[in-house]
């Protein structure tokens, strides 16, 4: 594959991207600031470093204080220099910076609200639907989403090397023919080292009846440094699929279009998934703005998730109402490549459940009753006081 370099960069960089190396204590070099591993290794995570950065408000000061021991805060300073310093409701900002809610707990709330829990067979593998399995290969991002799904595994050193794992995982794979379908996800599998990766997809390849390996990733959006010929090269040779998330269309830099340009050039197929935020893009606009820019990229918008009731996160949370709406003003209004599928990921471990008239069995009083593709009923409610 031919090499691309970064994109050009201004012969003096943006005052925002100085004082982000002077937090850091670094000095600006362009090499150094365009190197993944860089990026990774000066991650802001400190309080004084964010405090230096942003002006924050009482909320943020508290949540930071508050969020020791529950999820980590790490940003990038890539996604540092995107991050508005004046104004709170930066919808990046409230991705990634922590709110003094994250300490109210709903009695809606769930730890493991994806039920993954209990449909782990090995280490680190999930089983649920019949002929696919998803792999959690690693336990680390780029940058912490505040609504993480995983928040009782990321960041914590909880889910062990997979160093330690994959030999049984390979076993299970090898053992279960039905499976066909492998997502690997986290954490962010990207964040291996493009000869850890050959190595993982290579392993994965070699069970006879794994047809189609897919990787879940935000690193085009929070790293997009990360995306190099070399990587796209060992993507290429173990044909996956990769499904990228992005919540914004603020994320779409011309960074994260050149990552997805060399991603498409070598023929990867991108998708993307949206979480569902409140404040940050439950409008028509919003939606319209991020997945039209999406299809710019040759990124396929597929899914638009309801946000999972996750321990800590009413505050970001829609009703289901407002997602139907949402999803209403879209169909019709756009072209169809536009438009993803409204799901919830069914609390407790019925899987992802498509939103409309055929799969509500009742929705009264915040309380959503879901059909699975199995015919099983569970239960979604809404948060209180929306």
């Amino acid at each position: 594959m031919k090499e691309t370099t970064a994109p050009a960069e201004p012969l003096i960089p943006g005052a925002r991207r100085l004082d982000i190396c002077r937090i850091l204590g670094e000095s600006y070099d362009p090499a150094r600031w365009n190197d993944w591993h860089w990026q990774m290794r000066h991650r802001l995570s400190r309080p004084e470093q964010l405090e230096q950065l942003l002006q924050l408000i009482p909320g943020e000061r508290r949540g930071l204080a508050l969020c020791q021991g529950k999820l980590a805060v790490a940003v990038t300073p890539y996604l540092a220099e995107l991050l508005d310093p004046l104004d709170s409701s930066c919808p990046l900002r409230m991705q990634v910076v922590p709110r003094e809610e994250e300490a109210l707990v709903a009695a809606t709330d769930m730890v493991d609200p994806c039920g993954e829990e209990h449909d782990s067979v090995v280490p680190g593998l999930v089983h649920r639907y019949p002929d696919r399995v998803l792999l959690l290969a690693i336990d680390t991002c780029a940058a912490y989403c505040r609504y993480c799904t995983r928040s009782r595994l990321v960041a914590h050193g909880r889910l062990g090397g997979l160093g330690q794992r994959i030999d049984a995982i390979i076993a299970y794979l090898e053992a279960h023919t039905e499976v066909r379908d492998v997502l690997i996800s986290g954490g962010d599998p990207l964040l291996f080292s493009d000869e850890k990766l050959d190595e993982l997809l290579g392993r994965i390849r070699a069970v006879p009846h794994v047809e189609m390996v897919r990787l879940g990733s935000r690193v085009v959006s929070f790293l997009p440094q990360r995306i190099t010929p070399s990587l796209v090269t060992v993507l290429r040779q173990h044909r996956v699929w990769l499904s990228l998330h992005f919540s914004h269309a603020a994320e779409l830099t011309p960074e994260v279009a050149q990552a997805c340009d060399l991603l498409a050039d070598g023929g990867i197929p991108l998708g993307s998934q949206t979480v569902l935020l409140r404040g940050i893009n439950d409008s028509v606009t919003e939606l319209r703005a991020l997945f039209h820019g999406l299809l710019k990229l040759r990124v396929r918008p597929y899914y638009l998730y309801q946000c999972d009731p996750v321990v800590g996160t009413s505050h970001l949370r829609t009703t289901v109402a407002k997602g139907l709406e949402l999803v209403a003003g879209l169909r019709g209004h756009t072209s169809g490549y536009a438009v993803p599928a409204y799901v919830i990921d069914a609390p407790g471990g019925g899987g992802k459940v498509p939103i409309h008239p055929e799969t509500v069995v009742g929705y009264e009083n915040g309380t959503l009753l879901l059909r699975n593709w199995e015919g099983g009923v569970y239960t979604y409610r809404d948060p209180v006081n929306v």
